[in-house]
């Protein structure tokens, strides 16, 4: 390996090879996968808020859909602007503003007493949400050698689970509680309240540890910082093999030709020490993003910009509006049960049943509580996930993310048109946890995908673009099941399933990826 490196320099794929796989890569899977499971708990949340702070915020079913399309707004938003971030000034800062961003609001948004003031909390928490969502996968991706890539960032499927499974205990352990509210005048702080800013802490905790780890060395070498990318190579070589940094054997790094813009090749200033109070600093940024935005909108990439992005539309519009509104659902049904033993009804029987006889003497829940199933049911739906989020890394080498991405979106799709002949609990727990078990797997796998298509100055705007349109799809699902499911639900049923198998339909057109050294 030695010799030619001395002389030309070594490229990206021999030098992280020759860095050895151990302790840091470790390290580096676990925080990266706990932001990832940390976003899962952030962006569903709400769904365990919804049932349990109805009383406080004086909720209909209309402002529910508000409340949980609030935080999709907020990724609408935040998805291609840290995207933007993240390709010109740099993976980690990014990732570490977000986290913290997010824990210190979601802590703040426990106090908030009025409903219109939380939601603007909430979707600021959406808006730091989508950035750390988005930058995780290509973030680890990075720091990876080809031959262990797809089944590394596949790993991240099972943190998934964790936060789903996490979750609901958080909220079990919680939210129950009856002896914990506070209150003073008009302010109130009970039990949910808690829970909100309990969900809050990780981020900070995360934020914090983050610090200790470097930047990309493959942004690094993208920015033309070759001393900066070889002293962090260094780095991870002694934390792997516990040898002398200097006795790492790449002595210098091949140059390429600088990718990010013409700016950027016109300059000697690296893109990531442009500073974003000068004006010229900051208008030679805008032009680096644009630069990139459009190369995104242009041959070759943008045959892949729009399948990905409409990929994650119809995934991301189903997943994200009946994972948040499945305990609402759990919920109904265990008042349905309650109230009428021994019956059976459909899911949209049970919502128009239970709505229009609550509406006669308790229209904001004041006097029930969750019941403890709910917690269980939630809690089952995320073990569910764990066969999945196991099977996927150890056979994905074998039969390939494409498969994967394909079969876990086409019975997805057979089951949400299923919830429409569930008669019972029972059943609807049955195809929730089948629905929650592929349709995270299969937004893993997008980003997995995605970290494979696009080259490292365009990777994470690729992630957060086709982040924007799923996001823009959970937040219009979440409006429009909010004001259908008292009204009509068979039509959100109809048009998540339809969405679900076009998404799998233009899986088919992606080409196989986790083969080649990253570009």
């Amino acid at each position: 390996m030695g010799l030619d490196f001395l002389e030309h320099g070594a490229d990206f794929e021999a030098a992280i090879s020759a860095t050895g796989f151990g302790r840091f890569h470790f390290c580096l899977l676990a925080i990266t996968g706990l932001i990832y499971a940390n976003t899962a708990i952030g962006i569903t949340i709400v769904s365990f808020v919804l049932p349990a702070a109805t009383c406080d915020f004086k909720m209909t079913s209309a402002d529910k859909g508000w409340l949980t399309a609030a935080p999709m707004l907020g990724m609408v938003i935040g998805s291609y602007f840290w995207g933007c971030l993240a390709d010109t000034k740099g993976r980690k800062v990014v990732l570490v503003s977000t986290l913290l961003l997010d824990g210190f609001i979601g802590i703040l948004s426990s106090f908030v007493q009025i409903l219109p003031i939380f939601m603007a909390c909430r979707f600021v928490n959406g808006f730091a949400v989508a950035g750390a969502m988005g930058i995780c996968f290509p973030y680890l991706g990075e720091f990876q050698q080809t031959k262990y890539r797809e089944k590394i960032l596949c790993w991240m499927e099972m943190f998934w689970t964790l936060g789903v499974i996490l979750l609901p205990l958080i909220a079990w352990g919680i939210i129950p509680i009856k002896g914990i509210r506070l209150e003073s005048g008009a302010f109130s702080y009970d039990s949910w309240n808690w829970f909100v800013a309990a969900c809050g802490v990780p981020s900070l905790l995360l934020g914090f540890w983050l610090f200790s780890f470097p930047e990309s060395p493959k942004f690094m070498m993208e920015c033309g910082d070759y001393d900066d990318a070889l002293a962090c190579l260094k780095k991870i070589y002694k934390q792997n093999t516990g040898d002398d940094p200097d006795n790492y054997p790449i002595k210098s790094l091949k140059e390429k030709v600088r990718t990010i813009s013409v700016a950027s090749q016109s300059s000697q200033k690296s893109v990531r020490s442009l500073s974003m109070r000068k004006p010229k600093d900051l208008r030679r940024l805008f032009s680096e993003i644009w630069v990139q935005t459009k190369a995104l909108c242009r041959p070759p990439y943008l045959k892949y910009t729009i399948l990905t992005c409409l990929i994650q539309f119809g995934l991301t519009t189903s997943y994200y509006t009946l994972m948040i509104w499945f305990p609402e659902l759990f919920n109904r049904y265990e008042e349905y049960e309650q109230r009428f033993p021994n019956t059976t009804a459909s899911v949209c029987d049970v919502s128009g049943i239970v709505v229009k006889d609550e509406n006669s003497y308790d229209p904001f829940d004041c006097l029930k509580t969750i019941e403890q199933s709910v917690y269980m049911h939630t809690l089952i739906v995320g073990l569910a996930c764990i066969p999945t989020s196991l099977w996927l890394p150890l056979c994905v080498h074998r039969l390939g993310a494409k498969f994967f991405l394909i079969f876990s979106l086409g019975v997805a799709g057979i089951v949400t048109v299923g919830l429409y002949f569930v008669q019972n609990s029972t059943q609807n727990l049955v195809l929730s946890c089948i629905f929650e078990a592929l349709t995270s797997l299969a937004i893993s796998l997008v980003f997995c995908v995605l970290v494979d298509l696009f080259p490292t100055n365009l990777r994470v705007m690729a992630a957060a673009l086709s982040l924007t349109a799923g996001r823009g799809g959970g937040l219009i699902g979440n409006l429009a099941f909010g004001y259908l499911i008292d009204i009509n639900c068979v039509i959100p049923i109809v048009v998540f399933s339809a969405f679900l198998f076009i998404a799998a339909i233009l899986c088919f057109f992606l080409p196989k990826t986790g083969q080649e050294a990253l570009d």
